[in-house]
Parts: structure tokens; sequence; C-alpha cells
């Protein structure tokens, strides 16, 4: 995997790989999330995700949902706790137009009053969509539970009291103060050659004035370990245990994604979905995952069963956590897992969107690009006793803390 790297004197940086496709792509990944909000701008990071699509200088929202649509492109765009992603798919021999509406967009919004106030609508529908799927919805308030009255713990789609009260001055103060220059990293991929990405990358980003940061976010406070205990109008209990995790500078952090995925990854042959889904029928969904951030993370397991089956199963959870806490993996059981999550990690980077923020990730976290082989190294590292420390740290149960919605009788 050969990288093209530039850097603008403004601070914005690119990164582009070579892929043998027809079909390129490219996005800018902000650092900048719902952390980033102060405690009366609950939402404003997701909501101008969606704004910026709502005209620049030189453009209206049709011209903008326009202007890759008309030749077979799409636009789109996501949001999460520490980070802003609007990407693009296209032919190749389109690659200057999508980077030419990246850069209007991101850097040249105007955001109407009039599309600002009918977007409010679309946010407020999107939240009600979003509370109405319990099994996503307690992840949201199991890390508002672990980061009481911070930042992190928000939701990133906001609440809807908030979003209400979204003005076009606070979203212009959001974005003066939180949309920098030397913060950005612009990714592409696709059959183009590197010398044309970098002059399409000159012509329409180094005009754009340098907006370097100047402030730090606000870092997490202390853990707490708490347990909450829901009622509500649902057809099954829901319940998340979990804690604090590292963070995306911590070198635990790929022994943590090893463990996870040994213990509730994508795999159908993690441990929690044989004990519960495939041995006893307890589960459809059970899995646990691990979200680092810039100052902490998150490891979270999650399960979706019948009230008369939630002690069961919540027993059943913490045997297994136990198991990889009291036993060290042998040698074929690591072998087993490196190469699984390996093999995961190579197949998702054969999705575009995901190569695409991995790439501006890497770039803005560690100031580097990573190949594939070297992130597959770093996992064939990992040794049995590092995992038995990681386990006996993250799944100590006197930190995991718990939230279940029971679905009343």
């Amino acid at each position: 995997m050969e990288f093209v790297r530039h850097e603008l004197k403004n601070g914005i940086r690119l990164v582009h790989v070579p892929l043998p496709s027809e079909v390129a792509y490219c996005g800018l990944l902000f650092n900048t999330g719902s952390r980033d909000e102060e405690d009366t701008e609950e939402g404003l990071a997701h909501f101008i995700e969606h704004a910026v699509f709502k005209g620049t200088r030189k453009r209206k929202a049709w011209h903008i949902l326009s202007r890759l649509e008309d030749v077979g492109g799409e636009l789109n765009a996501y949001t999460t706790k520490e980070e802003t992603f609007l990407y693009a798919s296209f032919l190749k021999e389109d690659f200057e137009r999508a980077a030419e509406l990246l850069a209007d967009i991101a850097f040249a919004p105007v955001f109407p009053e009039k599309e600002l106030e009918r977007e409010k609508e679309v946010v407020l529908e999107e939240i009600n969509s979003y509370l109405d799927s319990p099994g996503e919805l307690i992840y949201d308030e199991f890390e508002n539970m672990i980061f009481p009255e911070q930042p992190l713990g928000r939701f990133i789609l906001g609440r809807p009291d908030q979003v209400r009260k979204i003005t076009r001055e606070k979203v212009f103060r959001f974005y003066g103060r939180n949309y920098f220059t030397d913060e950005v990293v612009f990714c592409s991929a696709g059959n183009i050659p590197g010398r044309k990405v970098v002059q399409v990358f000159e012509k329409h980003f180094a005009p754009i004035p340098s907006h370097p940061r100047d402030r730090q976010r606000h870092t997490s406070a202390r853990y707490v370990r708490q347990e909450q205990r829901i009622r509500k109008h649902t057809y099954q209990s829901h319940c998340v245990v979990g804690s604090r995790g590292y963070s995306l500078t911590d070198p635990r952090r790929t022994g943590l994604y090893l463990l996870n995925n040994i213990l509730g990854g994508q795999g159908m042959n993690s441990r929690l979905n044989i004990t519960l889904r495939e041995k006893r029928g307890l589960a459809y969904t059970v899995e646990s995952s691990y979200t680092p951030y810039q100052d902490t993370g998150v490891f979270s397991i999650y399960f979706g069963t019948e009230r008369n089956d939630l002690e069961k199963s919540l027993e059943l959870v913490f045997k297994e956590i136990k198991k990889l806490r009291e036993r060290r993996l042998g040698p074929l059981q690591l072998s087993r897992a490196r190469k699984q999550l390996a093999g995961q990690l190579t197949r998702s980077l054969e999705n575009p969107e995901n190569l695409l923020a991995t790439l501006g990730r890497n770039l803005l976290v560690y100031g580097k690009t990573y190949t594939t082989q070297e992130m597959m190294e770093a996992v064939y590292r990992i040794t049995a006793e590092e995992l038995l420390e990681i386990a006996n740290e993250i799944l100590d149960p006197s930190v995991l803390s718990v939230l279940i919605y029971e679905n009343e009788a």
C-alpha cells in the first residue's frame, strides 16, 4: 500500500492511496465532534454536519445535492463524539468535481436561516427514530452514566429541547470555534495519479485561510462505577455492562481490541455469542465493543433478552468475564484469535468509507499513516500475558457499571 502525503501552509493535510477501480472516493475528516460542545450547545456538532449541505457562498442546497448525483456519485456525512466526516464516492474522472464540492461545503457554508429551521425538523425526526430503538439508545445512556455531566456523555444527536434552541448565531459560533485547518485531513482513494491528486488538492484547499486550533478539549473526569435499572415499554430487557477503556494513544489499545473480539466481537464464534445465543437461545443479539477516545475510552457488553432470562444472562456474562481473567489463552487459542482479528481488520479496509476514515484518523491522531501490514503486525505481537493483564484491569467486576432497561410486565 503506497501513500501520497502532502501538507499545505494553512495546515490542511492530504493522504491518498491508489485503488484499482473505476470508482474513487474522497473525504474530509475533522477532529471535531459532540465532545467539543459547551453545555448549551448539545447537538450542534451533528446539526452542523447537516447544515453544511444547505448552502455556500456560491451554491444553494439543491445545487449541492445535485453536483455529484448528476454524474452518478454520492455525498454523505456522519458525526461521532470526536469526529465529523464528509465524504463522497464517484467515478474517477469526477475526482476534481468531488474535491471542489467538499472544499466548498466545508469551508464556505452560509447556513441559511430558512434551511436551518427546516433542518431542525429533520433532526428532530432523526432523534425520534433513535428513541424508538432501545438497543441503540442504551449505549448512549450508558456513556452518559459513565461520563456524567461531561461532554463525552452527551448524545451526539442532542436532545429535542436543545435542538429547538439552535440559532444561526450559535451555529456560526460553534463552527468558528471548532473547525480548524490544522486538524482536518483530506483523504482519498482511487485509480488517480498522485501528482493529479496533489494538484487538485492545492488548487481547491490552498486558498483556504489558516485557522489553527487555539484551545484544548475538556478532559474526562474520574470514573465512578454505577448501576441503574430503568423501566421501559419494550418487548425485551436490554443490558449494558462495561467501564472506561484505553485511549487512542495507549499502547494497550490493540490488546483490548483483541480481547474484545474474543469475548463478544463481530464473529459468531465469540464466547458470549456461543454461550448466550448458540448454546442456550437466550439472546438474538449479544456483543461487546471497544471505542477509544483521545484521552479515555469505553468498553461495553450488550445483550437483549426476555425479562425472565435477564438475571441468568447476566450471570453467564460474568462467568465468561471470569474465565478471561483467570485463564491465560493457550498457544492455539491465541493464534486463532490473532488471525481472526487480522482478517477482520484487513476485510474492513476493503470498505472505502472505513479505509478513508482510518487513513484520516491515523494522520490526525498519530501523525503518520500505517499500512495494513503494520496494523496486522501489531495484532500478532500481542501476548497471552498481556491479554490476561488487560482482562484483569478492564473486566474487574468492581469497576464494571451496569445499565438495564427492564421491560414492564
